[in-house]
């Protein structure tokens, strides 16, 4: 099964939307908790949702459940919370939504989970993977575009 990801930071609209296209992704999963800002141009909710289906047939799901809550988004991105202090709340906060049981690997085929971050390395989307993975027992094969 092969799982993609994304962050659309500092990243052109052609780039960006080549990747998908070549990749053969035919789901995005928006994995940020705010995804309406005037500041991320072409990737806000309803503008991205159109151009992603209307220029690449490319389905749009937006899901907060993937999300960091709103503390912990404020005391990372506002109050420079050290991405080592992040991450072991970020994967409790997972497991206390207990995500494993809420989403189908079948949804992740071909899927591409987006967030901001330009790379995975200190990025949630890389952590929601490698999360149900190990809660799942299941390989998945992620690309990191």
């Amino acid at each position: 099964m092969t799982t993609f990801t994304i962050g659309h930071s500092k990243t052109p609209a052609r780039e960006f939307f080549g990747k998908l296209a070549n990749a053969g992704v035919r789901r995005v999963i928006d994995v940020r908790l705010k995804n309406t800002s005037a500041l991320v141009g072409y990737a806000r909710k309803d503008d991205l949702a159109y151009l992603l289906e209307s220029f690449a047939g490319i389905h749009y799901v937006h899901t907060t459940e993937l999300s960091p809550d709103e503390d912990l988004f404020n005391d990372y991105k506002k109050k420079s919370l050290p991405w080592a202090d992040f991450q072991p709340r970020f994967l409790a906060l997972m497991e206390a939504r207990k995500i494993e049981k809420k989403i189908d690997p079948a949804l992740l085929e071909n899927s591409c989970l987006l967030c901001a971050g330009k790379t995975p390395h200190q990025c949630h989307r890389r952590l929601i993977l490698e999360y149900l993975q190990d809660k799942w027992g299941t390989p998945l094969d992620v690309v990191h575009l």
